[in-house]
């Protein structure tokens, strides 16, 4: 068991890791290109996990590898060269579902700790006990626990057994992510990271003796319907989620840009540790900042997941994302005045931005002016990755975010 609870945070790629780092995570988890349970994101190369394990290293945070597919016996002959290619690169631990990939790093890499994946299933003690009994450091739960489930895995399971629970991001329909939905109707497994998310479709009903009338699959007070889970969000009681004992609070989303993971990462590094400045506090409240962060990502409506049981667990009415705020760009250097910039997205002359600074620190400025890479005075920033300089007052750190509302069509 941890002395003081981990924030753990996505890096589907190698600068994505870098801003999860510098905004705040304990640890990040990723994948090299097989094995990983994410086919979307870029992944990581071999060079790029070490320059990553360096780089999180050098700062005192850690770096989990995920190898939780279930390999086929053709791709079991390819893990021993993986393990140890990734124990070369410097990861602290081997986040794993199956029992043979568990022996084979424990064979290959003997130095690395194991972590079960929740594609585990582990949702009791008696197997949170099994696992530690089989050389594991630490249990990703079933998604499906609530709080007094977790509480009680921790009162029976090995006091050194650590536990890790996700906190944040996208909910699958099926139990613990075991589902045979997306392979059934796009050929893609989504138990071997090429998930197409076939349960976030909008779908509707056809009777056989009505063709053409389509009825809706929906929610509201009157029924419910089968698919599209919300969004899990812990943040107003993530007190709760430390007391009920776990160790690790882990935001899910490797699949997401580094803007949503540095901002949701910012946002859960406040809230943690807003609880930690005094976890003895008859009452948490989450400070407005936090949730006024979580509602700057794309996502859908928020939801506490299983945590206060299944009534809890609700799905959105709506199909569509939750979409405010437009991500601009990327603050490279300032000094004296003079913000440097790389284009994320456009914005004109008269805009009013707010930035968003590693330390988790805001400020909102309106340019007078906009200048391009050669120092001409410029509009807009209409191209994709452009450089360009805006002034601004407030000195601001490099890897600073810039945003602003997004305007009404």
């Amino acid at each position: 068991m941890l002395q003081q609870p981990e924030l753990l945070s996505p890096a589907g790629s190698l600068e994505t890791l870098k801003y999860a780092v510098l905004y705040g995570a304990d640890a990040v988890y990723c994948a090299l290109p097989e094995f990983g349970m994410r086919a979307a994101p870029p992944n990581f190369t071999a060079a790029e996990l070490q320059e990553g394990c360096i780089f999180a290293h050098a700062r005192g945070r850690r770096v989990y590898l995920t190898l939780n597919t279930l390999p086929t016996n053709e791709e079991l002959a390819r893990l021993p060269a993986a393990i140890e290619q990734a124990a070369a690169a410097g990861v602290d631990a081997f986040i794993i579902a199956d029992l043979g990939v568990l022996r084979l790093a424990q064979k290959y890499a003997p130095g690395v700790d194991i972590h079960f994946s929740t594609q585990a299933g582990i949702a009791n003690y008696a197997a949170a006990a099994a696992a530690y009994e089989l050389g594991v450091k630490r249990v990703v739960l079933a998604r499906e626990l609530s709080l007094p489930d977790i509480a009680q895995i921790r009162d029976h399971a090995p006091p050194e057994l650590e536990l890790e629970a996700f906190v944040h991001g996208a909910m699958c329909m099926s139990v613990s992510g075991r589902c045979l939905l997306s392979s059934y109707m796009t050929g893609r497994s989504g138990n071997r990271g090429e998930c197409a998310q076939p349960c976030r479709w909008k779908y509707y009903l056809v009777e056989e003796r009505r063709p053409g009338q389509y009825m809706e699959i929906g929610e509201n007070q009157d029924g419910s319907y089968i698919l599209n889970a919300n969004d899990l969000c812990t943040a107003p009681f993530i007190d709760l989620v430390c007391q009920a004992g776990v160790d690790s609070l882990k935001i899910e989303g490797r699949a997401k840009t580094f803007y949503y993971v540095a901002s949701v990462t910012s946002a859960y590094r406040r809230a943690l540790d807003h609880y930690l400045a005094d976890p003895a506090a008859d009452a948490f409240e989450l400070p407005a900042d936090v949730f006024d962060e979580l509602d700057r990502t794309s996502h859908r409506h928020y939801s506490p997941g299983f945590y206060f049981g299944k009534e809890q667990a609700l799905q959105t009415p709506s199909h569509t994302y939750v979409r405010p705020w437009d991500f601009i760009g990327t603050v490279d250097s300032w000094e004296n005045g003079v913000a440097r910039c790389t284009q994320r997205g456009k914005f004109s002359l008269g805009d009013t931005l707010e930035v968003l600074q590693p330390d988790g620190t805001t400020c909102t400025l309106t340019p007078d002016w906009i200048r391009d890479a050669d120092g001409a005075a410029i509009q807009a920033t209409p191209h994709p990755m452009m450089e360009f300089s805006i002034p601004c007052e407030t000195p601001l750190m490099p890897c600073s975010l810039l945003r602003m509302p997004k305007k009404e069509n």
